[in-house]
């Protein structure tokens, strides 16, 4: 177990590395998102909370280097309204946070075999999880300040016809139980929920629907920008042409509102378990498909592609109603707002990475992003957000109740 912990982590730095190598150097310490640290703050940010989690707070060991240690300990997630004002040469510099993190992963290596492997996981899956949310800040980023890989190309096909799957009712099983494997402090406990017949649809609201309602005189989502008149969307590395089929990428707010307008609702996070895991014969499955473990052919996810792709694409990892694409190619919001499950205790080590949101100014999102980790597919995994953050790969499809 410990062997393949470490082996995993060494994969999960790679990956993050590699996000880094990605921004030119001289772009180290812009703002992309308002809301957020400048980048200079993630790229010590992440051995940071691992030297405080593992070698601090697990191993007890002594400081590495105190001032470091603090100033890189914790990410910012402001109120409406409320945007940080430091400056860039508040913070040290590219060479020192290079060093200090280089240190970090020496001293951390020599300690990782006796480190808790409970404990292990929250590094992975921290380290993953900001390996999605830094993407985000690089998407914001000028394209002009970034070094682009090789491209794929961003296909579009035309409109996927809009169809509502009937759901019966029967149960939806939330959370996880304890001591049979990883979880974060927020999937606990296990616990059965009854779920009404419903109908939701088979797939993601796209582009195409959207422009309808930007046309009646809603706003435009984050992601789309306008050039001579014609709608495009901002990709990672370039603008393409609004792609009709694929998910629009939105706000909760702006979802909800989507859903008003057509006379429909987003789904609670009970009912997008019932139409993801659950069966016409009332047993439940590990993942929409089945029980095979997530890969290529089932998603849009684990870091494949920067950006989405049809909502026709991978009908391998439809539902057993025939519902697609409940994993990756954009996360989707749930009208569910973020709070503990019965029996919640927060993790000793890490007692605010639930607990400090649920402020009920969060909502839940289910299901995965195109840069999600394929570890964070399963069932239980619970994913937040504030209404209006635009920046997030987040989704949404309709129900009627």
């Amino acid at each position: 177990m410990q062997l393949d912990l470490k082996r995993q982590i060494a994969e999960a730095r790679t990956l993050t590395d590699e996000l880094f190598r990605i921004v030119r150097p001289d772009s180290l310490y812009e703002r992309p998102i308002p809301e957020r640290h400048r980048i200079i703050f993630y790229l010590g940010h992440l051995e940071a909370f691992d030297w405080n989690l593992v070698c601090r707070g697990a191993l007890t060991m002594p400081p590495l280097n105190p001032e470091f240690d603090q100033l890189f300990a914790f990410g910012i997630d402001p109120r409406e309204g409320d945007l940080p004002d430091d400056k860039a040469s508040d913070w040290p510099s590219v060479e020192e946070t290079q060093a200090y993190n280089r240190r970090v992963r020496e001293q951390m290596d020599k300690a990782l075999s006796q480190a808790p492997a409970q404990i292990l996981h929250v590094a992975l899956e921290h380290r993953l999880m900001h390996a999605e949310t830094f993407a985000y800040m690089l998407h914001n980023l000028p394209i002009d300040r970034k070094m682009a890989p090789p491209l794929q190309p961003l296909p579009s096909q035309s409109p996927a016809p809009a169809r509502m799957v009937e759901i019966p009712d029967g149960r939806a099983t939330l959370g996880r139980p304890r001591n049979i494997g990883f979880g974060w402090d927020n999937e606990f406990e296990e616990h059965i929920v009854k779920v009404p017949a419903f109908s939701i649809a088979g797939h993601k609201v796209t582009n195409q629907d959207y422009l309808e309602f930007v046309r009646a005189g809603a706003t435009p989502p984050h992601f789309w920008t306008e050039h001579g008149g014609e709608w495009f969307y901002r990709g990672m590395f370039r603008d393409v042409p609004l792609p009709m089929d694929h998910p629009v990428y939105v706000t909760y707010y702006e979802a909800s509102t989507y859903a008003d307008w057509v006379g429909r609702s987003l789904p609670s996070e009970a009912q997008f378990h019932r139409a993801a895991y659950g069966t016409p014969e009332g047993t439940e499955r590990s993942y929409p498909w089945g029980e095979e473990p997530p890969d290529a052919t089932r998603g849009n996810f684990d870091f494949h592609y920067w950006d989405p792709v049809s909502v026709r694409d991978t009908p391998a990892g439809d539902s057993a109603f025939g519902v697609s694409q409940l994993l990756g190619n954009g996360w989707e919001w749930t009208d569910t707002v973020f709070a503990p499950f019965p029996g919640f205790q927060p993790f000793p080590l890490y007692p605010g990475y639930s607990a400090n949101f649920f402020d009920g100014a969060h909502y839940v999102v289910k299901g995965g992003s195109p840069r999600t980790a394929a570890c964070m597919l399963r069932r239980s995994f619970r994913n937040w957000f504030r209404p209006r953050y635009p920046y997030v790969y987040a989704t949404f499809r309709l129900v009627e109740n």
